[in-house]
C-alpha cells in the first residue's frame, strides 16, 4: 500500500471538511449581519435587519401590527401607564413598558435590547440621534389614513412577512365597501372626535378615524384640513353648538373632564341624545390593522345602531391576532 498517498487523501478530506465548516460559519455570520434598505417617513434611509426579531414600538402602530403579522414586540410605550389596551388584547404588558408614547425613555429602551426600533414620527425626530445608537430606528407619520395602506405595507415587508400585510389592507378596503354600502343612504349624521378639554381638538376629514367615520356617511364638523396645515382644529363648545353634532367620539384619557363642566356641553344634541361615546386607545392609534378595523365597526354601530351590531373589541381582536401569539 502507498502510505504517503493514503496520509495525502486524509489530509484532503479533513482539508475538505474543515473548509466546509468555515463557509458555514461564514455563511451564518453574513446572514447574521444582512440588512434591507427602507425609506421611512422622515425621507431617511434606514439600514435595518433583514429579519428582524426583537421590536421595540413607540406608539401602539408596531405593537399593533406586529401582533397582527403573529409576532410578539418585547417593548412598547403607553398612551395612559398601567392601562394595556383592550384592542391588543392587553399583549402589551407583558412588554418592556419603556414610558408614554410621546416620552419614551431611552434608558429602558435600550435595556431592552431592541434590533429595530418602529416609531411615530412627530414624538421622535427630536431624538433620532439617540435613537439609532440603540437600535435601526424607522418613523411613521401614523396620522391619516391615506398613509396607513403604505405604512401597513412597508413595515410587513421589514418584518417578513409582505403577503400578509397586503392580505390586511385587501381585507380592510373589502370591510370598508361593504359597510359603507349597508349604510343608510338618506343620513349623514353630523360627528367630531374630539380631545376632550376647556377647549376640545377635533380632528379633520383626512385623520384616519374621521376618514373612515366620513366613509360611511358621517359629516364631520371639523371639516377638511387646509392644504398644508394640520390635521385637527382647536373647536370652542359655543363653535361646536353652531354646528351641533349629532354624534361625539371623544378620547378618554380619564376622568378629567373639564368640558362637560361647561353649560354649553348639555345643549348639544349628541348630549341630549346620550350619543357621546368615550371611545378607546385605537380611536387614537388608528393606523394599524387591527385599531383600523375596530374603528370602522364600532363607528358603523355608533352612527347606525338599528343596522350594525354593537362590537366586542377583544373578539375582533382575536380574529386578526393569530393564536399563537395570544398567550
Amino acid at each position: 500500500m502507498n502510505w504517503n498517498f493514503a496520509l495525502s487523501s486524509k489530509r484532503t478530506v479533513v482539508s475538505g471538511i474543515i473548509g466546509a465548516c468555515l463557509a458555514l460559519s461564514a455563511g451564518s455570520v453574513l446572514a447574521g449581519d444582512a440588512t434591507q434598505k427602507v425609506t421611512d417617513d422622515r425621507g431617511v434611509e434606514v439600514q435595518v435587519p433583514a429579519e428582524p426579531k426583537r421590536i421595540a414600538s413607540i406608539s401602539f402602530f408596531g405593537d399593533d401590527l406586529a401582533l397582527a403579522l403573529g409576532i410578539k414586540p418585547v417593548a412598547s410605550t403607553y398612551m395612559v401607564e398601567g392601562r394595556p389596551p383592550e384592542f391588543l388584547l392587553g399583549l402589551t404588558k407583558d412588554m418592556t413598558q419603556i414610558g408614554q408614547r410621546a416620552k419614551p425613555n431611552l434608558e429602558l429602551l435600550s435595556d431592552a435590547k431592541p434590533d429595530l426600533i418602529i416609531a411615530i414620527r412627530r414624538y421622535t425626530v427630536g431624538n433620532a440621534p439617540q435613537l439609532e445608537k440603540i437600535a435601526p430606528y424607522v418613523a411613521y407619520n401614523m396620522e391619516l389614513l391615506d398613509g396607513s395602506e403604505k405604512e401597513i405595507e412597508q413595515v410587513s415587508k421589514i418584518l417578513g412577512k409582505p403577503e400578509r400585510g397586503l392580505e390586511l389592507n385587501k381585507a380592510f378596503r373589502t370591510h370598508l365597501s361593504e359597510i359603507a354600502q349597508k349604510a343608510p343612504k338618506d343620513t349623514h349624521p353630523r360627528f367630531a372626535i374630539m380631545w376632550g378639554g376647556e377647549v376640545p381638538f377635533a380632528f379633520h376629514n383626512e385623520n384616519t378615524s374621521a376618514s373612515i367615520v366620513k366613509a360611511i356617511g358621517g359629516e364631520n364638523i371639523a371639516g377638511a384640513m387646509t392644504p398644508g396645515g394640520e390635521f385637527g382644529i382647536d373647536l370652542s363648545l359655543e363653535t361646536m353648538l353652531e354646528k351641533d353634532p349629532e354624534v361625539l367620539f371623544i378620547y378618554d384619557y380619564g376622568p378629567d373632564r373639564p368640558h362637560e363642566n361647561n353649560p354649553i356641553w348639555s345643549q348639544l344634541t349628541a348630549v341630549k341624545n346620550n350619543r357621546v361615546f368615550y371611545v378607546g386607545d385605537h380611536w387614537v392609534e388608528t393606523n394599524g390593522p387591527i385599531a383600523r378595523e375596530i374603528v370602522l365597526r364600532e363607528a358603523a354601530h355608533y352612527l347606525y345602531p338599528d343596522v350594525f351590531p354593537k362590537v366586542d373589541v377583544k373578539a375582533e381582536a382575536a380574529k386578526i391576532i393569530p393564536a399563537e401569539v395570544q398567550q
